[in-house]
């Protein structure tokens, strides 16, 4: 489910700079863009179509990266202690006092 979640986050990475891309490149391209009687948000301001799609992509992409989160999260829970083991058994040691003589 996460790299489902992943391939989400890029497609919509990909579509948001798309969408910003049109808004600015309405008057001649982006290095020509001039904010005089327009707002950040493009030439026709923040009611227009792009503008309105921008920022529901960008909630989405906001939600999902919450979800990615969570999920990733919830599957890495656990910790390497967790795998410690607390048995008191006390290991049987040799004794060197004991050896057979030659």
């Amino acid at each position: 489910m996460t790299s489902t979640l992943l391939v989400i986050q890029v497609i919509l990475a990909i579509a948001i700079i798309i969408a910003v891309l049109l808004q600015k490149s309405s008057s001649i391209g982006l290095g020509a863009y001039s904010g005089s009687n327009e707002s950040m948000f493009g030439a026709k301001g923040p009611a227009s179509f792009l503008a309105k799609a921008t920022f529901v992509l960008a909630l989405l992409f906001v939600m999902n990266t919450l979800a990615m989160g969570y999920l990733y999260n919830q599957n890495k829970n656990k910790s390497v202690a967790d795998k410690i083991s607390t048995s008191t058994a006390v290991p049987k040691t040799v004794d060197n006092n004991s050896a057979p003589a030659k």
